[in-house]
């Protein structure tokens, strides 16, 4: 393809250039959208910390994943204030409170953790997902707070409570497991 510049003054370039940024920036932000795959609607649901049970260091777990609640999106990255994603979350809230070193993407983590039977769970343990394009390769995980919601990192809206019981999260489940001390 080829441009001709008539006008001498660069603004045909400058008229490319605006269009292919443009260009990039809408394909970016189809690709985030269409990478969430959460077809399902959000629910506010609020958790107050003296409600939690369990061991105080369980609580304090589910206490500290709390806290990140709202902290966006950003794949790769594990910082309350800047971005992350869920296992950056899972592995930062874990050394923070308890020293323990996980591994670093959901799928290493599930391998690492203790398999638990569903009433088994208590707060504080992982819940593990296969949201990706493969049904059976573990590529989500979050936080359990109490029976049913847990804390994860969305790629729509960043660290939020969700409940495992909703449709998206019962069909994507793949398990849930306890990080060995």
């Amino acid at each position: 393809m080829e441009f001709k510049n008539n006008q001498g003054n660069g603004s045909g370039l400058l008229l490319l250039i605006v269009t292919l940024a443009v260009a990039l920036l809408s394909a970016s932000c189809h690709s985030s959208k269409k990478g969430s795959r959460n077809n399902y609607k959000q629910q506010e649901i609020s958790i107050s910390v003296k409600d939690l049970k369990g061991s105080e260091s369980q609580k304090k777990i589910a206490e500290e994943a709390m806290s990140w609640i709202g902290t966006p999106y950003a794949y790769a990255k594990c910082d309350k204030k800047e971005g992350t994603d869920c296992s950056g979350m899972v592995l930062r809230v874990y050394e923070d409170v308890l020293g323990y070193k996980l591994p670093r993407n959901s799928a290493k983590q599930a391998e690492f953790c203790m398999p638990l039977k569903k009433e088994e769970v208590e707060t504080g343990d992982l819940v593990f997902f296969a949201t990706g394009h493969d049904p059976e390769k573990i590529s989500h995980v979050g936080i359990m707070v109490d029976d049913v919601n847990f804390v994860h990192a969305s790629t729509k809206k960043g660290v939020v409570i969700s409940r495992i019981d909703t449709p998206y999260y019962i069909r994507t489940l793949k398990g849930f497991g306890r990080v060995k001390p």
